[in-house]
């Protein structure tokens, strides 16, 4: 089982994620179809950009905890677990801290019982992301009056220039 699918408790049966809502955005179009999907732990850096450092800590975190793994031990990623870890990469941009991304994993993991609490873990990341684009949105504000202010003195100092300029030719 795959971070994300998870299994019903009261029926023991898995969710495909297939049929369930997906974690990530359109896929990348130079992956392989599902069933050939087994990518070691170097392709997911290239197609992820993470290290691998840090996908084996994610792992041992429980943020991917089951990686399935080749007969060597060799890790062995399909197109769900590049999914997941797009949706990873998402929640980091929202300064979502690591421990409420484990927990969010945890909640997926145990099922469709969980909605709720993974609703409220989601929509308290959104309303910090809300307040967090207001205030890049006022200092975006600040920034382009000052740009204004600048560009308009800059201006006013390059006319000056040419009338002195002109002056000086009389």
């Amino acid at each position: 089982m795959t971070v994300l699918e998870t299994t019903d408790p009261t029926t023991d049966t898995t969710t495909d994620p297939a049929t369930a809502d997906s974690c990530a955005g359109p896929r990348q179009p130079d992956r392989r179809p599902d069933g050939q999907d087994h990518y070691t732990i170097s392709e997911v850096v290239v197609f992820t950009g993470l290290t691998a450092h840090t996908l084996r800590w994610y792992e041992r975190i429980g943020l991917m905890p089951h990686i399935d793994r080749s007969h060597t031990g060799q890790r062995r990623y399909s197109n769900r677990d590049l999914d997941w870890l797009d949706l990873v990469g998402k929640l980091r941009l929202t300064g979502m801290p690591v421990a409420d991304m484990v927990r969010y994993a945890e909640l997926v993991r145990e099922g469709d019982h969980t909605y709720g609490e993974r609703f409220e873990l989601l929509e308290s990341t959104r309303r910090a992301v809300l307040d967090r684009i207001a205030e890049l949105q006022d200092t975006l504000a600040v920034l382009d009056r000052k740009i204004s202010f600048y560009a308009e003195a800059d201006q006013d100092a390059g006319l000056v220039r040419v009338v002195r300029e002109m002056e000086r030719v009389r």
